[in-house]
């Protein structure tokens, strides 16, 4: 990465025109307002500001270094406190980075067909891909005239225009927050509910059947509303560091156990049988896109990044590439086991659906683990589940702080702080009673915001930097952004085409 962190500097001393801001007198409902500063000691003028702003309530320690987006960031969730440092950017990375969804990994190898090559190649080429377009993220945050991009979604709408901008990442932006909240409830509830019938399996100390579906996504939702009043970001880097804890335990006891019991009863790692070749193409898509959704958390990198303090002598850059790196090695000490072991251990009997590794222990080894064993997995996950909303939620908190404090000028209320919060509970609960089924739609879904991940930090960053015309960083940017752009197409076809030939069951309000 030294290699990169040169290429990145000598882009940075390029005199060539950069892509600072786009339709600057846009308010802040819509997005930042992006207010270059191209002086150290610039201060917040009213040629810079909307005319709704009140200059007179910016302080100067909210525009140190002349290097906020907007005055009103100041009083946002997500860049109200810059206190971060490499430790606490490291548990929001981990916390966030860590998914559910790396249960499923052994069924992208065993769709794969040749299991082991295959999805081993394809795991360790998303895993640097996505490394990669996080290391541009990470560099794109601080222009050159020291303006901070905070949010995914200001970056996108400097680069590509308010138009196009929202057009290409608002949805996907919001889904991968909301969206990401009402799965982590369903996973959540639905692991609270096979807790309740692990602990309770031989009926005679409880009733496995206590609670239904639904009451279980409520116990779920109202615990993940009592944390979520923390009151910005940089506030959960303990919540973070519980949630981190969680997923490295439970994904050791997950991957550990496999190995631990050996391999079931005839075991087979032979590709499901498909009836045509289409059906093939979409299992193989399928696989696929189970492994490069393993990798999330791209819609907070710059949020995360967010949280560190301005520091002229030490751009945020170089503090949130040392947590990046540590966080990453992490990750891929607890994925890589997992699909390996797993597949190993359960071949293509790991079920597809939510909690995928995690249903499979408690299917073929409910009777040689001990319900101490198993139930303490479930806390663990409903635990990273709690911590996980947390992050992702906190994106959406901020953008309905935005819509009020664009409007009223003011900072929120404590109390309207927490009815907007107890509201998105609220909506996202019952996303999650209506849409019990949403996992199946993963595929189809992710495959649309996947250039979140994969393709738009290439372009983002061939448009901002600029790099020199067919030179290496130019071609790799423009083939890695394209082939992005191509992969989910292919992915979003190959859902579809599995969701017409297969079907959806939709139990709606039957969790």
């Amino acid at each position: 990465m030294a290699g990169m962190e040169e290429v990145a500097d000598q882009a940075n001393r390029r005199p060539a025109d950069r892509v600072h801001s786009f339709n600057s007198t846009s308010k802040r409902s819509d997005s930042a307002q992006i207010i270059p500063i191209t002086s150290a000691t610039a201060s917040p003028t009213s040629d810079h500001l909307d005319a709704n702003y009140d200059v007179d309530n910016v302080t100067y320690a909210n525009w140190r270094g002349g290097s906020e987006l907007n005055p009103q960031d100041a009083w946002l969730p997500l860049t109200e406190s810059r206190k971060g440092n490499v430790f606490s950017v490291s548990f929001h990375l981990l916390c966030s980075g860590i998914g559910i969804q790396a249960l499923l990994l052994p069924v992208a190898f065993a769709s794969l067909g040749h299991g082991w090559p295959w999805g081993t190649v394809c795991l360790s080429l998303a895993f640097t891909w996505q490394l990669y377009t996080i290391w541009l993220l990470v560099h794109l945050h601080e222009s050159d005239s020291g303006t901070r991009y905070s949010r995914y979604l200001d970056l996108a709408i400097t680069v590509f225009g308010q138009k196009l901008g929202k057009v290409l990442a608002l949805v996907p932006v919001m889904y991968l927050s909301a969206g990401t909240c009402v799965q982590l409830i369903i996973i959540g509830g639905g692991t609270i509910k096979l807790f309740i019938r692990t602990v309770c399996r031989d009926g005679k100390t409880c009733d496995p059947k206590s609670l239904t579906g639904a009451e279980c996504f409520l116990v779920f939702m109202c615990m993940a509303i009592v944390v979520a009043q923390f009151p910005n970001l940089n506030s959960l880097a303990w919540v973070s560091f519980i949630g981190t804890a969680a997923a490295v335990v439970y994904c050791t006891l997950v991957w550990g156990l496999s190995i631990g019991k050996g391999r079931i009863n005839n075991v087979s790692y032979d590709p499901p049988v498909m009836e045509s070749d289409m059906d093939r193409f979409g299992g193989i898509m399928n696989a696929i896109g189970i492994i490069c959704l393993a990798f999330r958390g791209h819609n907070v990198i710059l949020e995360i990044q967010g949280t560190l303090p301005t520091n002229p002598k030490l751009p945020t850059c170089k503090t949130m590439w040392r947590g990046v790196t540590i966080s990453y090695a992490i990750i891929a000490i607890c994925l890589f086991p997992l699909a390996t072991a797993g597949f190993w251990t359960y071949g293509n009997k790991v079920p597809s659906s939510n909690g995928g590794l995690l249903i499979a222990i408690s299917q073929f080894h409910a009777r040689d683990i001990s319900k101490a064993v198993l139930g303490l997995i479930c806390i663990l996950v409903i635990v990273h589940c709690l911590s996980s909303f947390q992050i992702y939620g906190m994106v959406i908190f901020d953008k309905l702080e935005s819509n009020y404090t664009s409007r009223k000028n003011k900072p929120c209320a404590r109390w309207l702080r927490t009815a907007l919060r107890v509201f998105f509970g609220g909506v996202t609960f019952f996303a999650a009673v209506t849409f019990p089924f949403l996992g199946s739609l993963a595929p189809l879904i992710g495959g649309v915001t996947l250039p979140l991940t994969y393709a738009y930090p290439c372009l983002m960053w061939i448009a901002i930097k600029k790099p020199q015309p067919k030179g290496v960083m130019w071609c790799v940017n423009m083939g890695l952004g394209f082939l992005g752009l191509v992969l989910s197409l292919l992915l979003v076809i190959a859902a579809a085409w599995n969701l017409g030939n297969k079907g959806l069951h939709a139990n709606f309000f039957k969790p």
